[in-house]
């Protein structure tokens, strides 16, 4: 199962408030575990909501609204996408991480959805353009790498 490991934001990461030299050794040594267990699969920090942009879908009609946005604990700051046999030991590996905020901090885990999730809806030529599009993508992210 893969799971989405999200670091909600606060006032520090949305005011572009960088992790000082021991958190970024801490959380060094963390992804480095993760690493060895063959747990992560990717894993990025994300710049403050005020450098983003949000899109809106109303029908057909598309509103762009460029940040900074409200309420930083209901935005993200960075993210792992972690692959483990089960909900319970993507919650063992997350209390694990060292906490990325001077005070409170929260971070969500989601599992991701898998082709089998969709059932028959997702046809066998939907499963292999999606596998492609799979290919295509890791083919590419090999390349720049």
């Amino acid at each position: 199962m893969r799971f989405m490991v999200m670091i909600k934001a606060n006032a520090d990461s949305e005011a572009g408030v960088l992790p000082d030299q021991r958190l970024l050794a801490e959380m060094g040594r963390y992804n480095e575990e993760l690493v060895r267990a063959g747990v992560l699969l990717a894993g990025e920090g994300l710049h403050p909501s005020a450098r983003g942009a949000r899109v809106h879908f109303a029908g057909t009609q598309r509103t762009v609204t460029r940040g900074p946005f409200a309420r930083p604990d209901d935005l993200i700051a960075g993210f792992w996408l972690i692959q483990a046999p089960s909900l319970s030991e993507a919650i063992e590996w997350v209390r694990r991480c060292p906490n990325s905020g001077n005070g409170d901090s929260d971070i969500e885990i989601r599992q991701v959805f898998e082709a089998e999730d969709f059932g028959a809806e997702f046809t066998a030529e939907l499963r292999a353009q999606e596998a492609r599009q799979r290919h295509e993508t890791e083919t590419r992210a090999t390349a720049h790498h």
